[in-house]
């Protein structure tokens, strides 16, 4: 009985040590989740996220954590798509997700916000565009670090109207909340120039195989130019069934286009074709060194959305510490008055959640490459 005395006090003499030795180091991680496309055609625009988020964990649990607790993310697909947004996001929730980077197309992120609204969980997006997302107010919880899409359609119009002289603009989109809602700010902008006039403003069904009733109208329009809303599976077939039929109207589009894999699907045809999309930021340090970090870790150059999805890591990880917990109410607190620095130089975010600092820009395939114009 002795001995089993013994033996009992030395057995709990060992826990109380364990749990000294282990202490703050065995703090429960922070739980960092990452949504967005990361299968199907849209996966281009949502893998570099999952990328840059963890280019920037990596480093910060080199160095011992946030406020000594390591990162954990948390790697869910929505294939940018509403519907399974949803269940993405009751996914990283009931998997603890204390904040989320994502998710990477507006519809998408529509749908999943009210989900996390509900649990009073952060969202940061690198590239969800819709102006109703922070200008609605509904969602409180939620930030981007991309400027929305009036900010996108007046750069795209300015350029048509001011920059190329254009004035017959036919507007076409692809009926989702991204690409109709810019559509509809372009249609505005066109109607408020006083120059130029909208002479066909169009819907298109995503993930048609023949585009030719619209590129009919296109036609019949006498359109100089065409400023479309939406993505590359959609914008690149439009453009290849315009140049087959030999129409050399100007061709617009936005950031849902302003990627390498819209030039190699339209292969040829993706020449002369105009796109905005963020900064071209190529020129700072901390850019500069998380590509090349980019290019050590995965072997290729970073895509869409890498320079956003990286200042949306390092704003949140920044906003965690500067918190000191993961309560929500101190993580807004800090991401919208303390500078982070990011490749779009130090920014913080306004009362909306919209990053200050941010913009577009305008760039053209010339020799199979984008190249910023404007």
């Amino acid at each position: 009985m002795k001995n089993a005395r013994h033996i009992l006090a030395m057995f709990c003499a060992l826990v109380v040590a364990a749990a000294v030795h282990v202490g703050p180091a065995a703090a429960e991680t922070i739980k960092i989740g990452v949504a967005g496309a990361h299968s199907g055609d849209l996966a281009s625009y949502g893998l570099p996220t999952v990328n840059a988020a963890e280019l920037v964990v990596k480093d910060i649990n080199a160095k011992g954590g946030i406020n000594g607790r390591k990162v954990e993310l948390l790697v869910e697909d929505d294939v940018c798509k509403p519907e399974i947004a949803t269940n993405t996001a009751t996914k990283l929730i009931s998997q603890g997700a204390h904040v989320i980077i994502g998710h990477i197309c507006s519809g998408a992120t529509k749908a999943a916000l009210p989900i996390y609204k509900e649990s009073g969980t952060i969202v940061i997006s690198p590239s969800a565009t819709n102006p109703e997302l922070t200008q609605s107010g509904d969602y409180p919880n939620f930030y981007r670090t991309i400027a929305s899409d009036d900010a996108q359609a007046r750069t795209e119009v300015d350029f048509a109207v001011k920059v190329l002289g254009l004035r017959k603009i036919a507007i076409i989109h692809d009926k989702g909340d991204y690409g109709k809602g810019l559509a509809e700010f372009a249609k505005i902008f066109v109607e408020q120039s006083g120059a130029a006039e909208v002479v066909l403003y169009e819907g298109v069904t995503p993930g048609a195989v023949d585009y030719s009733a619209v590129v009919q109208k296109i036609r019949r329009s006498q359109a100089e130019a065409v400023i479309f809303g939406g993505y590359h599976p959609e914008a690149s077939k439009i453009v290849t069934q315009m140049r087959k039929k030999k129409m050399e109207t100007v061709f617009i589009s936005d950031d849902g286009v302003k990627d390498d894999t819209f030039i190699k699907v339209a292969g040829q045809y993706a020449e002369g074709v105009y796109a905005t999309g963020p900064a071209d930021v190529t020129a700072n340090p901390l850019a500069i060194a998380a590509r090349e970090a980019h290019v050590k870790a995965y072997g290729a150059e970073p895509g869409a959305f890498f320079d956003n999805a990286y200042a949306a890591a390092l704003a949140i990880t920044h906003a965690l510490e500067q918190a000191g917990s993961t309560d929500p109410g101190a993580i807004a607190d800090a991401l919208r008055t303390k500078d982070v620095s990011t490749p779009f130089g130090d920014i913080h975010f306004d009362e909306r959640g919209d990053a200050t600092g941010v913009g577009f820009s305008v760039y053209q395939v010339q020799n199979g490459r984008y190249v910023q114009v404007q």
